[in-house]
């Protein structure tokens, strides 16, 4: 019998304890770009080719990352190139993502969150409604009322009544938003003094309700709001969360509809009174790639302003020695 021919290892030096190239880790690497996974093992694929080429047995971190740059540009273009070089630029700031994704039910925000932690490498997802279920187990209904509801049915838990339907559905909403913010504050709190980043997502992720500005200098926030503009999209949305999760019935969202389109006009509001960007999602692969851009505009603009902090230290040091 004969021995099958291996494929020679690529070992990575500057990695402990030297671990070998993967394409399915570069390919998880390249998707920060904005590109489909598909794209992006494509793009694995050919810089393995090419370090086999090379007859390239070992490499540093930074000549992978070179390599595939040069053929994320040859491959893909010059936009998801740029977005890879940005990217690079996040381990040099030294700071913790925390990105915040607000819009009303419905809208896509889950699915956006899961495959943006996905290709960040962040590990830590939160839904807000997870933050309401722990409240609900601490605030009995009698206590407050508002949290024991659902976003578009939150006027049930209003006692008092208001002069318009809508504004007691606003009033509802706004109680119950300003409760969860507690949560939504001490998980920023957490990823800032654990240096861990974190995607948060849910209707209750409200421009105004949540303060960012405090921790500024100990992570790169980056929020936004997604909404869906044609209202059938957005009745389709809720037959496919349906399909997805049984426990989801679509009827119960369809009567609620009306109050769900308010919610969602309230919260876009919001988002441009606090100046934080809105994303309309028409279709899932348009919306991620600007999600992408967007974090990688932020990462740009943190990086320009530490280096303009360093220039400026390094600058008073010169003038004090």
């Amino acid at each position: 019998m004969t021995e099958r021919t291996r494929t020679p290892q690529i070992v990575i030096t500057d990695r402990e304890p030297g671990l070998p190239f993967s394409k399915g880790l570069q390919a998880s690497h390249v998707m920060v770009t904005g590109l489909s996974p598909y794209r992006a093992y494509q793009i694995a694929e050919e810089v393995e080719i090419r370090l086999h080429e090379r007859r390239k047995a070992s490499l540093t971190s930074a000549e992978l990352s070179e390599l595939t740059l040069d053929v994320i540009r040859e491959l893909a273009g010059e936009r998801y190139a740029t977005n890879f070089d940005r990217w690079r630029q996040v381990e040099e700031l030294d700071v913790p993502l925390v990105i915040l994704i607000g819009g009303a039910t419905g809208v896509g925000k889950s699915t956006i969150a899961t495959q943006l932690a996905a290709r960040l490498g962040i590990i830590r997802s939160v839904a807000t409604d997870a933050i309401r279920e722990v409240m609900r187990a601490m605030l009995s209904p009698e206590l407050m009322p508002s949290l024991h509801t659902s976003t578009f049915t939150a006027d049930e838990g209003v006692r008092e009544a208001p002069g318009r339907p809508a504004d007691a559905l606003l009033l509802g909403f706004w109680r119950q938003t300003h409760a969860v913010s507690v949560g939504i504050d001490a998980l920023i709190e957490r990823a800032a003094a654990e240096r861990t980043s974190v995607v948060i997502e849910g209707a209750h992720v409200v421009p105004g309700f949540f303060d960012v500005e405090r921790h500024a200098d100990r992570i790169l926030a980056v929020p936004f709001v997604v909404t869906v503009t044609d209202e059938e999209r957005h009745l389709a949305h809720f037959a496919a969360r349906e399909d997805a999760v049984a426990s989801r019935p679509a009827e119960r969202y369809v009567a609620g509809f009306d109050n769900i389109r308010a919610l969602q006009g309230y919260i876009k509001r919001q988002a441009l009174a606090h100046g934080v960007p809105v994303i309309p999602n028409y279709s899932f692969d348009q919306s991620i790639a600007a999600v992408m851009d967007l974090v990688m505009e932020r990462v740009t603009a943190r990086a320009a302003l530490t280096a303009n902090a360093d220039g400026r230290s390094d600058g008073q040091k010169g003038r004090t020695a």
